[in-house]
């Protein structure tokens, strides 16, 4: 199956390097790597900010993680971290596989996803059935799909009933947002579907620093980040589904 309509022209350093995956975007970056990648997975792209700038996107578990790499006159740089040529930058990866994200989630990257993965030729003939009619035109065919948007980490969580804090590991996936008892749990206490969220804003209601809320018709969740920034960035992601959530509709 293959994500890419062409292929632009690029250094021969970057064409040789068999996990570069060129123009792909961060939604097929997710969606390949969460469909038929494993924890660890990573893949090199480019990203939309403009020549010389890349995203490595990384699968952690069940979300993907995207990091700015930037190509310079003098090498590339990543992090803190600038490495003289593309081979050093792989070879940092070969030798220190563990990255640390701002919000404290560590990564192994464990193994790059290949641009070529070999397929079968196999094709299914097409035979059309002209009795069945849907009385439908070229016009109510609207190209759709969900957005990934994928995010995981630990926020502490305001119970409904016993008003106790407690640690939560929360996971947000298409319009989906679990919560699990702790990271090592496969199946999720709740499952909140964001299609029924109203709002997601800061809160100062309540006597903790970097908290925000979702509100539901039901039940109004508040949560705590680690940092402002780490709140900041759940309110982000979870406010654009939102707004795709409404343009649906």
């Amino acid at each position: 199956m293959s994500y890419y309509s062409d292929t632009p022209s690029v250094d021969d350093e970057l064409e040789s390097l068999g996990w570069y995956h060129f123009d792909l975007s961060r939604h097929a970056a997710e969606a390949l790597l969460l469909s038929n990648g494993k924890d660890g997975s990573y893949l090199l792209r480019n990203s939309h900010e403009g020549p010389g700038s890349f995203a490595l996107s990384v699968r952690a578990k069940d979300s993907v993680k995207h990091f700015h790499v930037t190509r310079k006159s003098s090498g590339y740089a990543f992090g803190f971290n600038e490495f003289a040529s593309l081979q050093d930058f792989v070879s940092h990866f070969a030798n220190q596989p563990l990255l640390g994200s701002e919000t404290g989630t560590l990564i192994v990257l464990k193994c790059p996803y290949p641009w070529h993965v070999e397929e079968p030729s196999i094709y299914e003939s097409v035979r059309v059935h002209t009795a069945m009619q849907t009385g439908r035109t070229e016009s109510d065919l609207v190209a759709n799909a969900p957005s990934f948007g994928t995010k995981e980490g630990y926020l502490v969580k305001l119970g409904a009933v016993v008003k106790n804090w407690k640690q939560r590991w929360f996971t947000l996936n298409r319009n989906e947002l679990k919560y699990f008892k702790d990271k090592m749990f496969d199946e999720p206490i709740r499952t909140l579907d964001l299609t029924a969220c109203s709002a997601v804003q800061f809160d100062y209601s309540k006597d903790r620093v970097n908290c925000f809320c979702l509100v539901f018709p039901e039940r109004t969740f508040y949560l705590c980040a680690k940092s402002g920034v780490e709140a900041d960035e759940w309110i982000k992601i979870i406010r654009w589904k939102l707004s795709h959530i409404r343009k649906e509709r």
